[in-house]
């Protein structure tokens, strides 16, 4: 918001939530029922063609927004070097409003203005006419009407708020007060009524023109420079004409230069062309793709999942998951994003991170959880990562940690199979199980006499009993097999703490994968459960207490976590994840995968020492 929100700042449908579309309801339907129930000569192929036109508005900007987001990712090309916050994407998550605002406005005109009836599908005059009346009229007016809105009386009042994003998105373009899209509005409108009003426009004209001006907001704030110079060699006077991403980025960085909306001329007539103009261009393209230090390799959970990611909807990427009734109506895309996985045979790099000296970044491997537990592709799975793997190290990675499913016992052995492989890999590989551990074990709270162990019993899961049976906790198993395996395990040491239970009375549960909703029941009122699973329990008793997957707050220093585990909280990072961190923080030249586990305590301490803080209980 600006820093002095003037009239008319907020967006009138702001109380209708996420019911803001019904007000489009009426229009749809209506254009929908003419173009059906009238005869060829009759229906009103405009009207009609109104609401796809916002749908395929509304695709062009997220298509945008996830191409920007995977580039500046990856680095290549990126102007401004500095992540995204999470108040920037929640300051900009209302970008569809102005698709609204123009949907409302093209029905009224349509319903009102005779001439905006029953309109060809194409008229040359009317295209050029467009064309000319932008060059002049609009890029002139727009040019004067954004010098108007730096003054500090309007500028605190209203375009404040779109400057609050010092690093842009795609999105960024279209983030104004109601107020100002009214005027922005109007300016565009120009084109559109004097076409109308002189019986020229079509539809090609009247949609070209704001898919036009879509495009190029859109490519203007996508933080990464994709305008070849070539262009500027084969016809040099194309620099006052066309802008590029970078020369409106400086107008976000300096803000007293580039003024221009789409044609630069206008600046370098008056003298407002920022003077690293051309070096911001040079520079941005000649920038190669970052080389990071921290690799997260993690993947995809659900079908459902690909929207939650960082490059899919900002809105769902920057809170925790929880399931959407609107993403069923995108079954199609769902679906079409299953097939992709199937077919795409490369991990894809999803976010970036600093912290410290630290370039970090996640891969995703493009498989959902169901494709790792099917045997007959775990050769393939395995190819994926293997492959990722040695991507990392001839990228001279540091360290590359197995998250999820990519570090499964029976998959890879917890990674120890391609460090077998692979025995000249320079990149370490963590599987983050001490601080996965450690994490779980000062979960616990202190004076905990006994404790219910229930899961699959894995890597975590033996260290877990060994570390708390030491500590003379009592760690008590309902089932006969794995009171034997972990006995066994203990090789006759402290097995006195390990005991095989016949009730469920214990008040702190340690649960794993593999138990389900009716085992929970079984819990007296109160239970503490504790997780060692790296995903979040399917089902929360409300009498009850529970901890989240071992995970840790990341400090504040940590830039542009929006966190590819998104059923998180905001700045809270699993406990595999912060290991790898720490791994590289601390220079540990040795992997943790397999058998192979690194010392708890220096990895809970290690962890606290960069300022990585534990969570606390949650009360549900």
């Amino acid at each position: 918001m600006a820093s002095k929100p003037g009239l008319l700042t907020e967006w009138p449908w702001k109380p209708l939530g996420s019911f803001k579309y019904a007000i489009l309801a009426p229009w749809a339907a209506h254009g929908t029922y003419q173009f059906m129930a009238k005869g060829p000569d009759e229906r009103d192929l405009g009207y009609f063609l109104i609401f796809p036109f916002l749908l395929a508005r509304m695709l062009h900007n997220q298509i945008w927004i996830s191409l920007a987001r995977h580039r500046t990712a990856k680095g290549n090309n990126r102007i401004v070097d500095r992540g995204i916050e999470f108040e920037q994407v929640d300051r900009e998550s209302n970008w569809d409003d102005q698709i609204l605002l123009n949907g409302a406005l093209f029905y009224a005109s349509l319903l009102t203005i005779p001439e905006a009836s029953h309109l060809p599908l194409w008229r040359t005059d009317g295209v050029i006419a467009t064309v000319l009346i932008h060059a002049s009229a609009v890029e002139f007016l727009y040019y004067w009407l954004h010098r108007a809105l730096h003054h500090h009386f309007l500028y605190s009042r209203y375009h404040s708020h779109h400057h609050s994003s010092i690093v842009t998105e795609p999105i960024t373009s279209v983030i104004h007060p109601f107020a100002e899209h009214i005027a922005y509005f109007m300016l565009f409108g120009i084109p559109l009524f004097t076409t109308l009003f002189s019986r020229t426009a079509s539809i090609a004209s009247l949609m070209g023109y704001i898919m036009y001006i879509d495009f190029m907001n859109n490519m203007g704030h996508c933080n990464f420079e994709l305008i070849p110079n070539c262009l500027f060699t084969i016809f040099p006077p194309l620099k006052y004409l066309m802008y590029t991403p970078s020369f409106h980025s400086l107008h976000h960085t300096q803000f007293r230069t580039n003024y221009s909306l789409f044609m630069p001329i206008y600046d370098y007539i008056y003298g407002t062309t920022d003077r690293s103009t051309d070096d911001t261009y040079e520079t941005s393209l000649r920038r190669a793709e970052d080389l990071p230090d921290v690799v997260h390799l993690t993947h995809l959970m659900t079908p459902e999942s690909i929207y939650h990611l960082q490059l899919g909807f900002a809105s769902l990427a920057s809170r925790p998951h929880s399931p959407k009734w609107y993403l069923r109506m995108l079954w199609p895309l769902t679906l079409a994003s299953v097939a992709w996985t199937w077919i795409y045979g490369h991990s894809f790099v999803l976010e970036r991170n600093s912290f410290r000296k630290l370039k970090l970044q996640s891969w995703v491997i493009p498989r959902y959880n169901v494709q790792y537990l099917l045997q007959w592709r775990r050769e393939a799975t395995n190819g994926l990562i293997e492959e990722a793997i040695l991507d990392a190290n001839q990228r001279g990675v540091k360290v590359l940690t197995l998250g999820l499913l990519n570090q499964g016992e029976e998959l890879n052995r917890n990674g120890e199979l391609y460090v077998q492989k692979h025995r000249d890999l320079r990149t370490k590989l963590v599987d983050g199980s001490s601080l996965a551990v450690a994490v779980v074990l000062h979960s616990i709270p202190k004076g905990t006499s006994q404790v219910l162990l229930r899961g699959n019993l894995n890597k975590l899961a033996y260290a877990i009993a060994h570390a708390l049976c030491a500590r003379g906790v009592q760690v008590n198993v309902a089932s006969k097999d794995e009171h034997e395996k972990l006995k066994g395990s203990l090789n006759g040491t402290y097995g006195g703490n390990l005991i095989l239970s016949t009730t469920y009375s214990q008040k702190i549960w340690l649960v794993g994968d593999g138990r389900g909703e009716e085992e929970q029941k079984k819990a007296p009122k109160g239970t503490l459960f504790i997780p060692f699973s790296q995903f979040p329990p399917k089902q929360i008793r409300k009498d009850c207490l529970y901890h989240i997957t071992p995970a840790m707050i990341a400090p504040r220093s940590f830039s542009n976590l929006h966190s590819c585990e998104n059923w998180l909280p905001r700045r809270v990072m699993s406990a595999w994840r912060v290991a790898g961190i720490v791994h590289a923080l601390e220079g540990w030249n040795v992997n943790e995968c397999g058998n192979t586990m690194h010392d708890i305590e220096k990895a809970w301490e290690a962890s606290l020492r960069h300022g990585f803080q534990p969570l606390a209980i949650s009360a549900v």
